[in-house]
């Protein structure tokens, strides 16, 4: 063909021909990869609206590393089990589960390294959070037969971050991945997570905490005539003394707080660590997710989390490439005939106007964040649903 493009029977160009093209003749395209065999950090946090393809970049990206000879690990903290399917698995456990290499050589991939990927299990995580830091296994018993800690550790809110930071310092530490790929929720969750470290801190080193360690006596007169009348009441009605709980409980963690701090601690100089941590924030090119990630990076900077790169999805490339309709036109005639040439060149021009809509918000977006040129993954035209298609993203994102 004249423009080197490939055209369906009835005058379509072939999308997936055209991007993939398209985003190999990006200047620059391969330096604006990751370098999968440089001193590359240890841990890639993912973060990003949601709908803009978060799970797949983080799949893909896992799966990069473990082909290029790395031992890696891929969790999700986002409660849509896709990252399962995107990987060839029925469902993921709290623990890493180790992808069949048999089932990725039936796709055509051969791994020199390895893939493991798992998801959050908040009640498995803080359970062995919990037993590992207890003094004696009488304490880490009493902790986890306390009615609280119970009720605590089966809710998703308020615990899912601490355990997210709980499961993050034992891959580290004791998983032996060269390589930790951790998906997150979409952003408005996200932050909850970066600052669960801080949080935690905050807690067991404050106040509220002091009084359920205190003596019943004191704590009762520290909380107030009105709070001990309405822990009373509530224990009347309910047949729990609630504040007799909460004080067992707390005093039963009492010899895990110094352990919990120092893993908050630890973990929250892990993310911040440049070294160690690279946050990629994933976006594509429509408006909300680009207002959304611009925020998102402005957070990033004041909570003084490291800034890798910015990876944007499902972008339209290829287009008119310059030329006008009718030149489109004139050029395809002599091969496609008259009439198939007028659809072509009416077909791309439609597309055109998305592929321009796309390269402003992609230069807007890399100016006012900065930090280098932005990864660009193209809007493919097949659905990514298996190892095989992660494969071909892990290509435009690694090197």
């Amino acid at each position: 063909m004249p423009d080197g493009k490939i055209y369906t029977a009835d005058g379509q160009v072939d999308a997936t021909t055209v991007e993939r093209g398209a985003a190999d003749r990006t200047p620059d395209a391969a330096e604006r990869r990751i370098d999968a065999n440089g001193t590359a950090p240890r841990i890639y946090v993912c973060a990003g609206p949601g709908g803009v393809g978060k799970t797949t970049v983080s799949a893909a990206l896992a799966l990069g590393f473990a082909i290029s000879g790395r031992r890696v690990a891929v969790v999700t903290i986002d409660p849509a089990k896709r990252l399962a399917t995107a990987l060839g698995l029925k469902e993921l456990s709290g623990e890493p589960q180790h992808l069949d290499e048999r089932v990725l050589g039936s796709h055509g991939l051969e791994l020199s390294g390895e893939l493991w990927a798992m998801t959050l299990d908040v009640k498995s995580t803080l359970d062995r959070l919990v037993c590992a830091l207890a003094p004696d296994v009488r304490t880490s018993e009493e902790i986890l037969g306390n009615r609280i800690y119970k009720e605590l550790s089966a809710a998703v809110a308020g615990s899912q971050e601490l355990s997210a930071v709980a499961k993050l310092h034992q891959l580290h530490h004791e998983g032996g991945f060269d390589v930790i790929v951790l998906d997150t929720p979409p952003s408005r969750h996200v932050l909850d997570f970066l600052d669960a470290p801080t949080r935690l801190e905050r807690f067991l080193g404050g106040k509220a905490l002091g009084v359920f360690l205190a003596p019943s006596s004191i704590a009762a007169r520290l909380l107030g005539r009105p709070g001990f009348l309405l822990f009373s009441i509530f224990a009347r009605i309910a047949g729990v003394d609630l504040l007799s709980d909460l004080t067992d409980f707390f005093k039963a963690l009492a010899g895990t707080i110094e352990g919990l701090n120092s893993t908050a601690r630890s973990v929250g100089a892990l993310l911040r660590d440049p070294s160690t941590t690279s946050f990629l924030l994933i976006t594509s090119p429509e408006r909300d997710p680009v207002a959304e990630v611009r925020a998102l990076r402005s957070q990033l900077a004041e909570l003084q989390m490291p800034f890798g790169r910015l990876v944007v999805n499902r972008v339209h490339l290829g287009g008119l490439e310059g030329h006008s309709p009718e030149e489109v036109r004139s050029l395809l005639a002599p091969e496609l005939g008259e009439r198939l040439a007028v659809r072509v060149a009416e077909n791309l021009a439609d597309f055109d106007v998305l592929v321009q809509r796309d390269a402003e918000s992609v230069a807007e977006l890399s100016g006012a964040i900065g930090d280098g040129l932005p990864i660009i993954i193209p809007h493919l035209h097949e659905d990514i649903h298996d190892v095989e298609s992660l494969a071909k993203v892990a290509g435009l994102l690694l090197r």
